[in-house]
């Protein structure tokens, strides 16, 4: 059973004076530094890959679904590319371009195997995962591929009017997921389907379809991701940021959706990962281990869960 709206406006606020009694804390002790024209630069550049990743993840949760496979689907792109320009001396964009449709051909049958095969999406997923970092491994052979045309790495640490474009990309993406959500018919049917998969049946929607487009969409949004990140480190592998998913997960559910489905906007979880990225870079000016940031995280995680519990509860 769905909470009434007032629960969930009360648990955005609850949350939202624990977020900015935690930034005032971390800009205290920090004296400052956390706001500096530096330390924001520092953020911009690294939230984009958390975020992007963090919107592939939201699309599935928002049907009541999950993908596990988001990570492996971004090394995999990224490596693909990698080797198009390293190897076969392939122009940055036509790189690019394979790279993606590696994603999205990974995301068709991702999609098949879920909205036609009827197979749980936690399991598809978690095979497409294995199965596609060993596709990655196999390409790679275990090294990390390097040393790509400086128009690519462009896309990772050139800035455009002074905005890293990083930032520019998670942007764009973020305001492309926005208008398809909250202004088009399919992002109608996404919230219904996963409000109600019966009751959207029932009211003349494909639910096939739009689980399978659905999935589609995260592998894309992945891809872009793995293209960000090699562009960002200069360096392709077959494992990287593996810790990356749990991440996504939890920017998700902070940011306000619904692990059942049915629930969740784009600004709440582009929050949500701000937050995230300002308590790490807070975490890192104090001085402080990164594994105690990754604690904290795995605390607030909870924290959001117990909310949601004593509020009026949400199936997870």
């Amino acid at each position: 059973m769905k909470r009434p709206r007032g629960k969930r406006e009360t648990q955005s606020l609850v949350l939202s004076v624990v977020v900015v009694f935690l930034l005032v804390l971390l800009g205290v002790l920090t004296k400052g530094r956390l706001l500096a024209p530096d330390s924001l630069q520092s953020i911009a550049f690294q939230l984009p890959l958390l975020g992007i990743l963090t919107l592939a993840q939201m699309t599935p949760m928002l049907t009541g679904g999950i993908d596990l496979s988001i990570i492996a689907t971004a090394n995999l792109c990224g490596v693909v590319a990698a080797i198009a320009m390293t190897r076969g001396n392939v122009p940055p964009l036509g790189a690019m371009a394979f790279g993606l449709a590696m994603a999205l051909a990974f995301g068709v049958f991702k999609g098949l195997l879920i909205a036609w095969v009827s197979v749980p999406a936690i399991i598809a997923t978690l095979g497409f995962m294995i199965f596609i970092r060993g596709v990655s491994l196999v390409l790679t052979k275990g090294y990390v591929i390097a040393g790509f045309p400086g128009g690519f790495l462009f896309l990772g640490n050139g800035t455009l009017l002074g905005i890293p474009m990083p930032f520019v990309v998670f942007f764009l993406c973020a305001v492309f997921l926005f208008v398809l959500l909250a202004r088009t018919r399919f992002g109608t049917y996404v919230y219904l389907l996963g409000s109600n998969p019966v009751a959207t049946l029932f009211a003349g929607v494909n639910n096939g379809l739009v689980l399978f487009a659905t999935y589609l969409l995260s592998s894309f949004l992945a891809g872009v991701a793995g293209l960000v990140m090699i562009a960002r480190f200069n360096a392709a592998q077959a494992d990287y940021g593996e810790y990356y998913l749990l991440l996504t997960v939890l920017a998700c559910v902070l940011g306000g959706v619904d692990p059942a489905g049915g629930f969740g906007r784009i600004p709440g979880v582009a929050v949500s990962v701000a937050v995230l990225q300002v308590v790490a870079t807070g975490f890192n000016l104090l001085g402080l281990s990164s594994h105690l940031a990754s604690a904290l995280w795995g605390l607030i995680l909870l924290g959001v869960i117990a909310i949601n519990r004593m509020i009026g509860g949400v199936a997870t």
